[in-house]
């Protein structure tokens, strides 16, 4: 297995979900709930592990999807503002991939290794080893 390790966003640790009118804003093309998701990990705790994990030679990537139905500007704005939560929940991570692709592209295609995902179809299509978002810290702790 290659060691890479892959991580949804929406779902898996940022809350978009948690954010009220989430869907509505989405639909309006309001980009708010991506910016003001709450994170569902430790952000801290997962740093520290990530960075440890880089050390001893791990490919860490997000891979997220874009709103469902949009267009390119609402691309753009969707990309920035995962990009900046990113920098702000998990700034000491220097990512080596954070690929924001169309809305249902299938995450396995050119990534291997493990995958974090709360959507149960990317995970039985991922051609490697895949985990829900129960114990994201505790599994990242053992491997």
């Amino acid at each position: 297995m290659r060691k890479e390790i892959w991580f949804d966003m929406d779902g898996t640790i940022a809350n978009l979900y948690g954010v009220e009118n989430w869907l509505p804003m989405l639909l309006n093309g309001d980009e708010t709930p991506y910016k003001e998701a709450k994170p569902l990990v430790k952000m801290n705790a997962l740093a520290r592990i990530l960075n440890n994990l880089q050390r001893k030679g791990w490919k860490i990537g997000i891979i997220s999807w874009l709103a469902k139905d949009s267009n390119k500007e609402y691309d753009k704005k969707v990309t920035k503002a995962k990009r900046e939560w990113l920098g702000k929940h998990l700034k000491s991570v220097k990512f080596d991939s954070i690929d924001i692709v169309s809305y249902g592209t299938p995450k396995e295609i050119g990534r291997h290794g493990i995958l974090f995902d709360d959507e149960v179809r990317n995970r039985e299509n991922w051609k490697g080893i895949a985990y829900d978002v129960d114990n994201i810290i505790e599994t990242l702790k053992a491997i």
